[in-house]
This record gives structure tokens, sequence and C-alpha cells, in this order.
């Protein structure tokens, strides 16, 4: 096999890999996450932080809110849906093993924040660079999709531990 042919089977089974039910969960739940964070994102830029912000300002520590309370309202929905098979054999784990430990809430929202920050600082960065281009909230929503593959990828393989 070609370097060229081993790169386009690689492709196709990463792109086979994404479409599968545990992303769709993951998109839903992305999804609800986006509703979250452009509501906080307009009321913390509207009303909140608007002596800090003005009208026509950059919504600075509105972004910064809206994406932390996304990223709360993602994990908790993420851990209860899209991975809850993972958290609950981790738990089974522990009470048949002393050597597993059962996943702590705390140890885990640290975890997926962690495992997120690239997809945090990307949407952030990119938010704020093509809100020089278009509406504020229009370059929120584009650069929410942007971020969300690498999310996936690191929650799936580091927070929620694929066994």
């Amino acid at each position: 096999m070609s370097a060229a042919q081993g790169w386009r089977a690689r492709a196709i089974q990463t792109l086979n890999w994404l479409t599968r039910f545990r992303y769709l969960k993951f998109g839903l739940v992305g999804a609800s996450g986006t509703v979250v964070n452009i509501v906080v994102l307009y009321l913390g830029h509207e009303y909140l932080f608007q002596a800090l912000e003005g009208p026509q300002g950059k919504p600075w520590a509105s972004l910064a809110l809206a994406i932390a309370v996304a990223t709360v309202n993602n994990f908790t929905w993420n851990r209860l849906w899209t991975w809850a098979d993972r958290v609950q054999a981790q738990r089974a784990a522990a009470q048949d093993s002393v050597d597993v430990a059962a996943p702590k809430l705390g140890t885990q929202l640290l975890k997926y924040a962690l495992a997120s920050w690239f997809g945090i600082a990307l949407q952030y960065a990119l938010t704020l660079w093509l809100a020089h281009l278009m509406h504020y909230m229009l370059a929120n929503v584009i650069a929410i999709v942007l971020a969300s593959v690498s999310n996936f990828l690191a929650n799936d393989r580091w927070t929620f531990g694929r066994r």
C-alpha cells in the first residue's frame, strides 16, 4: 500500500468513526452547549457587561463567561449521556478492584476542561478574529463548529477513557 493510499484509508476510517452514534450524541450535546453559549454571550454582552464592553465593543468578558457556562453544560450532558457507559464501567471496575479508582466528578470535570482547552482557545481566538469581519454572534457559531472535532477526540480518548 502506498503512502497516499494509506492516508486515504486512514481518512475514510476516521470519517466512518466520527459518524458513529457516540459522535452524534456529542453533536447534540454540543448543539445544546451552542444554545447556552449564545444566550449567555448575548445576555452578558447586552446587559451584564455592557458597562465594560460597550455596545460597539468586543465581547471579551461575555465570551469568557459564555464559554465557561457552556463547558459545564456540555460536561454534564456528555457524562450523563454520551459517555455514560464508560462512566458506569469505571464505577463497576472500581467496585471490583482495589487498583481502579472510580471517576470523581471534580477530577473528571478538570480533565474535561483540560482536554477541551485547545477547542476553547480556538473558539475564543476565532470568534474575536472573525468578529472583525462579521457579526460577533455568527463569528461565535462558526468558531464553535470548527473547535468541536478536537473537543470530541480529546475527550473520547482521555477524559472518558476509551476502553
